[in-house]
């Protein structure tokens, strides 16, 4: 059973689990489970429509709207920038303290689109796992804030900036998730929608919804020796 964060009569969230997808994909074949429809009969059938969406291996917040006339006031805050959507990711190194990256990225028909990510690191880890040349691995607990909603862009800009997402594929350290995978287990990418804040459409009032955090991502913050913050 999904986990439901928040819901009224226009809106409903779910803390979306890693691996699931939000919809049928030509590209996942494979998968016949989907947020849309598990939502759906969790809810008594129903209807949901997805404001936005995330990857299937990406965790957290999820928002749908249950009717159409919602789902359009809704597109239209999103479009308009008017949300803010934070994100916490395990890294490889050592991060910069605080950066913007503004990195155009190209979507699936090959053409440029822009994209900026604010991001800020929480905390540090280094830990005794002997990775090429170096005794030990250093890695970053941060926190991201895409400005734009562009197809993997937080993978592609911390790939970027030399600082891959733990467990991300393709756009990841292939080296770095063997090491993990042979050493602990890890199958899942280290990426997390915590939290995301909007006006309601018809309230007009702040709205807040935090997502806690998938057991995989909170045992390599364990592993890391990393103490999870209070509002996880």
């Amino acid at each position: 059973m999904l986990e439901i964060l928040y819901q009224d009569d226009n809106l409903v969230a779910i803390n979306k689990p890693n691996g699931l997808l939000v919809h049928r994909s030509f590209y996942a074949r494979d998968a016949n489970q989907f947020a849309i429809q598990e939502l759906r009969n969790q809810l008594g059938g129903q209807h949901v429509y997805p404001v936005h969406r995330l990857d299937r291996k990406t965790s957290g917040v999820l928002l749908f709207a249950l009717d159409k006339e919602t789902l359009v006031k809704m597109n239209e805050i999103f479009a308009n920038r008017d949300v803010v959507k934070k994100y916490y990711a395990i890294v490889r190194g050592y991060a910069p303290a605080e950066m913007t990256i503004d990195y155009a990225l190209k979507n699936e028909e090959e053409q440029i689109q822009n994209a900026v990510t604010h991001f800020k690191t929480l905390k540090y880890a280094e830990i005794d796992l002997p990775f090429g040349r170096h005794l030990t691995s250093r890695y970053s607990f941060v926190e991201a804030i895409p400005e734009t909603g562009r197809m993997h862009q937080l993978r592609k800009h911390f790939k970027h900036i030399l600082h891959p997402i733990l467990g991300s594929r393709p756009h990841g350290c292939n080296k770095q998730n063997k090491l993990w995978l042979e050493k602990y287990g890890l199958t899942e990418m280290l990426l997390h929608a915590h939290s995301l804040e909007f006006l309601h459409p018809y309230r007009l009032e702040k709205i807040t919804i935090n997502a806690s955090m998938y057991p995989a991502f909170s045992k390599v913050m364990t592993t890391l020796g990393i103490e999870q913050l209070p509002e996880m």
